[in-house]
């Protein structure tokens, strides 16, 4: 199963990413993961990253799907993937659709968390983190014992610099900009599966696995 995950910041899908790697042991790929491990090695491809980002430009979609590419011919991607946070665009899409049909394989689907704006600034915007841990708690849903103090190791939490209101609009206006077509382009390979992501984690996960029978 070659699985693309797809929704704003703050819809679940990292929760939702690690339920499935747990129970199918499908591996999540992260293309920043990939990015600093080719730079770290110093492979072809790592370095052509490097010049770029050496230069603050962005990495070219052909460098991503190229680490891509590498990344799963290796044993642990053999009966399938995650890939969340990437395609992007529709042209990453389409170059990844590319890459993988010389591998003679293909995303089998693509499940959109849909969560309305307002509920969505809502969660970002109340998210504590602990700078040391890197714990996560809400101020609503799931606040600490002691008020703005990590439970795990005492610290005290912090607000991200993107967890405030009006960053969370900016980056809302990106998604809905640039990503949110490609969920479209999957729809239209009848690839993609839309989930209420304003349900509670247990049932999104319930709806997940029903989507992907």
């Amino acid at each position: 199963m070659i699985l693309v995950l797809l929704g704003p910041p703050g819809s679940g899908k990292g929760t939702q990413a690690k339920r499935l790697i747990n129970k199918h042991k499908w591996p999540q790929l992260s293309t920043g993961d990939m990015l600093r491990a080719a730079i770290s090695n110093g492979t072809k491809l790592g370095l052509e990253a490097k010049s770029y980002m050496d230069k603050g430009n962005l990495v070219p979609d052909s460098v991503v799907v190229g680490l891509i590419a590498e990344r799963i011919k290796e044993s642990d991607c053999k009966d399938g993937f995650i890939l969340d946070g990437f395609p992007r665009t529709i042209s990453q899409a389409e170059s990844m659709d590319n890459m993988l049909q010389v591998q003679s394989r293909r995303v089998d689907k693509a499940i959109l968390f849909e969560v309305p704006d307002n509920e969505l600034v809502r969660r970002l915007s109340g998210r504590r983190t602990c700078p040391k841990c890197g714990s996560m708690f809400h101020v609503e849903s799931a606040p600490p014992q002691k008020a703005n103090i990590c439970d795990n190791c005492g610290t005290e939490l912090i607000q991200r610099d993107d967890d405030n209101p009006t960053t969370i609009e900016k980056r809302l206006e990106v998604y809905h900009r640039q990503t949110a077509p490609v969920a479209n382009y999957y729809g239209k390979q009848s690839k993609l599966k839309v989930l209420d992501a304003t349900l509670e984690p247990n049932k999104v996960t319930a709806a997940l696995e029903e989507s992907l029978k």
